[in-house]
């Protein structure tokens, strides 16, 4: 009898639990595609699973009751929802994953050189994944940084169109370009180094502002830019990103997968861009875009190896032919002066690659090797340059208690050989040094980084490069870094500034260029606010102050018919502050705003200048907005400059002295309602801004750019004639922005997982 009741018990408390337990289901995707292997968990308990491969998932056995229902997935942004369970119920919960852009805490390395989560980084580091270029989509890294907080492209050629990157104010030759933390974009490629890396294979871009010479060495005077390419991997086995502008600008991006062995990964990518008009708008005669047609190839080899050593390997060939001038241009006037053109051949190959050393100690060897070479005219002056650059690294990973060490030695070796009569005979470069880091935990919300680098130049001499860090968090919101270190550059002036070679002013060199010093100290203070219903802030300001010692600069004014080159006689300073905002709401609208303002001066005996080209107030915003129903995905992007002073030949050149206020803005409309397609197109320029507004001309003399008809007095200044009223000569130097007008676009995005 007892054993019967003891059944009939059991058999009512099945029946009760399976009453009382429902089942939980749904979907997830992201970037508009299903995702496998998400994981989903209710929290607080053991209720956990991931996604299969249609990216659908299912919690059984559910007891009633309130729970925290939470979607993780690395690269994206973590979901937390709550929810109640009802009793003898399925419920579906459908959730799309937006990327991590915003959360604040990627894992970085280009601070320390070790990876680390962004949020226990002592040293600030600022990170743009894919999904933040896309939604003003480009044919180059180069265009794409235009919509980053205190970074801004400045071209520096009104005919070839060539340029640099500007942070906070400073010069492209004081940032040093990285690809997967090797320096193989610097000197003569600085100009054309962001062009050609196809989209498809950056995994992220991470920038420092600030000095960065205690940990990379020269020209990280600035801060850096480090593109870091996917790992083969994770990579999808294809994917392909095409589109064209109402200019028809043709840009090509794919990326393929193989796995040629069980041990080893590869990922191609080929970036194709092909601009053939002639556009003149303007009416000045001359091109008012160059013309260009590139090709680049880019390879990475991962390899397995015992315990996760890592082994890969990448290499980079690239080739360009683009000229500017005169709209009658053709190749057979290269070189010539009837006709005017700036024709300028550029190839160029990489190769770079880590390899960790079979030791228990954590040893990396890190490589690359880069070659370029350029063959240009600039009407009849011809520039031909030869340059290459081997860079061989070592480093020691070691954490011993609270101390993180991290030590290495380093040599780079660069050749550099032109026709110009600055470079009498080919130049060769021994620069090696030695770093040493140590991150201490002071506490869980303290810590503090030391770190100091000595490099021997074998022209300039020995440099010592110290730096130190501090890092209090004072809860899991708020976190407050002060970081204080020095930098230098050494120059090499026509790798650098392409302004020295077009046009007709002659080049004048005072005296031997000196190294640049510079010392730096900045306050960044990071705030994240996170709402119940899933809305999400975070707020991000610095304050940063750089002093230079014997920076060069570039006289513009004291003759206008010379750019002269010389370091300071003073020092000079740039210092601002930057706050950068990111706002979600569950509604699928986001924020992603910033501003800059800055305070950038020369001074030399004892009176103050601002720079040409430099601004005093930047801002930057993208507005985007999930329309789920029908599968749209909305972006509003722009940014916005203050005046800056342009480089005018005499008191009679009527060009404006300073640029005006002016904003480029695009909007773009993604459909992602196709399996593995996206289908994206809009308008870019939307207020129909170019410089030419408010000005007569932007290029002076374009009936005569060879100055044959330019009258000089004694001491060679132009003269006022009939035919030359304002006593100019040929110049393209006045230029501070893109010269494209309004102008549509349309692509298509494939992806195979």
């Amino acid at each position: 009898m007892k054993k019967l009741f003891l059944i009939l018990l059991l058999f009512g408390l099945q029946i009760s639990f399976a009453q009382e337990t429902s089942t939980i289901s749904g979907y997830i995707s992201g970037e508009g595609h299903k995702l496998q292997w998400v994981n989903v968990q209710l929290s607080g308990t053991k209720h956990k699973t991931v996604t299969d491969s249609l990216g659908y998932y299912t919690l059984e056995n559910i007891a009633v009751g309130n729970y925290t229902l939470q979607v993780s997935q690395v690269g994206f942004q973590t979901i937390k929802k709550k929810i109640e369970v009802i009793k003898d119920s399925i419920q579906s919960y459908d959730f799309e994953l937006t990327d991590n852009e915003n959360q604040l805490n990627e894992v970085v390395v280009s601070g320390t050189l070790k990876a680390v989560k962004r949020l226990e980084s002592a040293v600030p580091v600022e990170v743009y994944s894919p999904v933040f270029f896309k939604k003003n989509p480009t044919p180059s890294i180069y265009e794409a940084l235009q919509n980053i907080n205190g970074v801004r492209p400045q071209l520096n050629c009104g005919v070839c169109n060539t340029g640099d990157i500007h942070i906070n104010g400073l010069e492209g030759p004081y940032t040093l370009v990285l690809i997967d933390g090797m320096p193989i974009v610097s000197s003569l490629s600085t100009v054309y180094g962001l062009s050609g890396i196809p989209n498809s294979l950056v995994e992220r871009i991470e920038i420092v502002k600030g000095p960065a010479s205690s940990l990379y060495g020269s020209e990280a005077v600035g801060g850096l830019i480090n593109i870091i390419t996917k790992n083969p991997t994770n990579a999808p086995l294809f994917s392909a990103d095409v589109f064209t502008t109402s200019y028809l600008e043709t840009n090509v991006d794919l990326g393929m997968k193989f796995n040629p062995t069980k041990k080893a990964t590869t990922l191609l990518g080929i970036n194709y861009f092909d601009y053939n008009q002639v556009v003149d708008k303007d009416k000045d005669g001359f091109t008012d875009v160059t013309l260009s047609q590139r090709i680049s190839v880019f390879n990475k080899w991962n390899f397995q190896r015992e315990n996760n050593r890592l082994f890969s390997i990448a290499a980079r060939g690239m080739y360009e032919d683009r000229w500017g001038g005169d709209v009658r241009w053709d190749k057979k006037y290269r070189g010539g002066d009837e006709i005017y053109g700036e024709s300028i051949y550029t190839k160029r190959g990489e190769l770079i690659g880590s390899y960790q050393l079979p030791f228990e100690e954590k040893l990396m060897l890190s490589f690359s090797g880069n070659v370029h070479y350029q063959d240009s005219r600039y009407g009849t002056t011809s520039y031909i340059a030869n340059q290459k650059i081997g860079f061989l690294q070592l480093t020691w990973d070691k954490k011993i208690g609270r101390n993180d060490f991290l030590a290495g030695i380093a040599t780079r070796y660069s050749y550099y050989d032109d026709n110009t009569t600055a470079t009498k005979e080919a130049e060769s470069t021994w620069l090696p040094g030695i770093f040493v880091q140590d991150e201490i935990t002071l506490s869980p919300k303290s810590q503090v980084l030391l770190g100091m680098r000595y490099d021997y130049n074998s022209i300039h001499g020995s440099i010592f490069t110290p730096r130190v860090a501090y890092r209090w968090k004072t809860n899991e919101n708020t976190i407050f870094r002060l970081n204080a270190g020095t930098g230098f550059r050494v120059v090499n002036l026509f790798t650098e500034d392409h302004a020295a070679l077009t046009g007709s002013r002659d080049v004048v060199i005072k005296s031997d260029l000196k190294p640049e010093r510079s010392v730096n100290a900045n306050l960044n203070y990071i705030q994240k606010i996170n709402f119940i219903n899933g809305t999400f802030i975070g707020i991000e300001t610095t304050v940063f102050y750089t002093r230079f010692s014997n920076k060069i600069i570039s006289d513009y004014e004291t003759d206008p018919n010379k750019i002269i080159y010389d370091n300071i006689n003073g020092y000079a300073i740039s210092q601002g502050i930057s706050t950068n905002v990111d706002l979600n709401f569950t509604n699928g609208l986001k924020f992603i705003l910033g501003a800059t303002v800055l305070d950038n001066k020369n001074v030399q005996d004892g009176i103050s200048e601002r720079p040409l080209l430099t601004e005093k107030f930047t801002g930057t915003w993208s507005v985007s907005y999930k329309i789920e129903p029908w599968n749209v995905l909305l972006d509003y992007t722009g940014n916005l400059y203050s005046p800056m002073k342009l480089p005018l030949l005499s008191d009679l050149d009527p060009r404006d002295p300073n640029s005006p206020w002016y904003s480029i803005q695009n909007i773009q409309f993604t459909y992602f309602g196709w399996k593995n397609f996206e289908l994206y197109g809009g308008v870019k320029n939307l207020l129909n801004f170019t410089p030419k507004r408010n000005n007569p001309f932007l290029i002076s003399r374009t009936n005569d750019p060879f100055d044959k008809n330019v009258q000089y007095d004694s001491a060679g200044k132009a003269l006022v004639t009939p035919d030359n009223p304002y006593g100019l000569t040929f110049d393209t130097t006045y230029v501070y922005g893109q010269n494209q007008t309004i102008r549509g676009f349309f692509g298509l995005r494939y992806t195979l997982r």
